[in-house]
């Protein structure tokens, strides 16, 4: 099982803006942009970037979510008490 993974989030605080976000990447648009356009977490500034961490390392949604899902293909909205993430896993190892 993965004990470490790689990601990218762009975190809003409504639902509505979340799943538009996510409609706009299924039709193509560049994450990284979007998280710098859009995300209210500091990651937004380098384009979701979290870079890698361990499992349990975040809330345990989120980590839930990044440790189970498909590689590289945009998750979400998650909500959690920081607001809604859209996730896209770069890697687990």
């Amino acid at each position: 099982m993965a004990k470490n993974a790689a990601a990218l989030h762009i975190l809003v605080k409504e639902e509505k803006l979340a799943l538009d976000l996510l409609e706009q990447l299924k039709q193509g648009a560049d994450f990284e942009k979007l998280a710098k356009k859009h995300s209210t977490c500091p990651s937004g500034k380098k384009g979701g970037h979290l870079g890698e961490f361990k499992q349990g390392a975040m809330v345990p949604a989120f980590d839930k979510v990044v440790f189970s899902c498909p590689l590289i293909e945009p998750q979400g909205p998650l909500h959690t008490q920081f607001g809604y993430h859209i996730i896209k896993v770069l890697y687990r190892n």
